[in-house]
């Protein structure tokens, strides 16, 4: 890496960036071609800030990308970072003829539009309205005012005519706020795409286009489990022209597979992805992922894990996923710990090492660390190299953290881990005594009314009164007072 790229890289991670050094194995210009529209440049731009290996090649495509548009603002931004990045490439000066031409063409025509809207306005012809503030939206979206674009669709609402007119308004209010980061208005936008009939020809284009950009919004919400099913949900028989200006069939892949290992358990990936005609698709687009939920599946958790890594320098330079991998991740590597004790009563710690860590740092603190947050239900002995399980109650107890860090710093040597049986066999040997208990009731509620000389009669109606029929002699009655 020469000086230049060096001092660019170190001036993002400063300001919080993600840089990724490894080279992805995906192919840039295979991979710009998935999209269209204005995503195309966001992606660019964001793989040249973020890859080392593709910045310049990005960042000249991002470059070009933006030249072919009308987003001066963008160009600028393109060209300067390739300047800070390579300051000897071609692109790497800013082209101001084509400025001053493009900004004066964004004047005449931003002016010629609001022209027209008024005309049509002083008419009162609604569809003119409604188109008028459409070609608006469309011309502030071109040219970067987005916030000008997303009032311009607003004011559409009011002259919509037709269920098709508002399926088209709320796509483009969809776009713009993905654009915006606005995650939890997309909902909002996304309703009258929902509501379209099962029987409209549209209907599972249309549904398969929202289920997208509702899981987009759920991942940047950070609500992984419900963005999962909405990628899941998602048909592999519409058209990827449908949805590519927002993600592609690679990306619906990617994010439910990595998604659903995050957040579903084995039965659930094995239902819901493995076994679901559509969703196998999309998979067949990215095999590693559908390799590593079959691994999963199979219970072979750190082959999974490999797999997963080896492709974490792709998904770090993807721009919805990139902030939310080490958490996936994570994630995904917890469960995998948790998943692998459960068969057993008890592993040792160089069997897990060989597992999960191979040669590298102990897992041995990491362990620690999940008992103490509670995603591990299981305890290690330090001393004896014997696991005693206790209740839940008392493993939550300060004395247990007390004892833990204790165990902790006394030795290294290898310990046995445990899942929880016994709190499992108290809770079945309750339920045998409260059932036993109601069994005892009852059987002494019908010998008092036996004894007591009553009889029981069917009912008439299940429920009513009139199940229980009691019948008394007078000597009865006075045997009883």
């Amino acid at each position: 890496m020469d000086d230049r790229k060096l001092a660019f890289f170190t001036a993002i991670e400063d300001q919080g960036g993600v840089i990724v050094k490894e080279t992805p194995k995906f192919d840039l210009d295979l991979y710009i071609q998935n999209y269209k529209g204005r995503t195309r440049f966001e992606r660019l731009f964001h793989v040249g800030r973020s890859s080392v290996p593709l910045c310049v090649d990005a960042l000249k495509a991002a470059v070009q990308e933006a030249k072919a548009g009308s987003d001066i603002l963008r160009y600028q931004m393109a060209v300067n970072s390739l300047f800070q990045a390579a300051p000897n490439e071609p692109e790497a000066s800013l082209d101001k003829a084509w400025m001053e031409s493009k900004e004066k063409e964004n004047r005449d025509t931003t002016a010629h539009l609001q022209a027209e809207l008024q005309g049509y306005k002083n008419n009162l012809i609604k569809e003119s309205i409604r188109m008028g503030n459409e070609d608006l939206g469309k011309h502030f979206e071109a040219i970067g005012d987005v916030e000008a674009a997303m009032d311009s669709f607003w004011k559409m609402r009011t002259d919509v005519s037709s269920t098709e007119q508002l399926v088209d308004l709320g796509k483009l209010l969809v776009r713009v706020a993905i654009e915006r980061r606005d995650w939890k208005s997309i909902g909002n936008h996304l309703k009258p795409l929902n509501s379209v009939n099962d029987s409209d020809p549209k209907a599972k284009a249309l549904k398969t286009y929202s289920k997208i950009a509702h899981g987009i919004a759920a991942l940047g919400q950070e609500r992984y489990k419900e963005a999962a099913f909405c990628f899941v949900e998602a048909s592999s028989g519409v058209p990827p022209e449908i949805y590519n200006q927002i993600a592609s069939p690679n990306d619906v892949a990617i994010y439910g597979g990595l998604l659903a290992l995050a957040t579903m358990d084995r039965h659930e990936l094995q239902a819901n992805l493995l076994d679901n005609d559509s969703f196998r698709e999309f998979l067949q687009r990215e095999p590693h992922i559908r390799r590593a939920i079959t691994q999963f599946v199979n219970g072979r958790y750190a082959a999974c894990i490999e797999i997963l890594e080896s492709y974490r320098p792709d998904y770090l330079l993807d721009i919805y996923l990139q902030k939310h991998v080490p958490k996936l991740y994570a994630d995904i590597r917890t469960k995998s710990i948790v998943q692998y004790l459960k068969p057993f009563s008890c592993v040792r710690l160089d069997t897990m090492q060989k597992a999960f860590n191979g040669p590298g740092p102990s897992i041995e603190d990491e362990l620690f660390t999940m008992i103490e947050d509670g995603k591990l239900n299981a305890r290690i002995d330090a001393i004896n190299k014997v696991r005693y399980y206790l209740p839940l109650f008392l493993q939550r107890s300060a004395f247990f953290f007390m004892l833990t860090r204790l165990l902790r710093t006394t030795t290294k040597s290898i310990t046995p881990i445990s899942t929880d049986s016994r709190q499992q066999m108290q809770s079945k040997a309750l339920q045998t005594l409260e059932n036993y208990e109601k069994q005892a009731l009852d059987r002494i509620r019908r010998m008092n009314i036996m004894a007591a000389d009553l009889e029981v009669k069917g009912s008439r109606k299940p429920g009513g009164m009139n199940d229980i029929s009691f019948s008394m002699t007078t000597d009865d009655t006075a045997s009883l007072a």
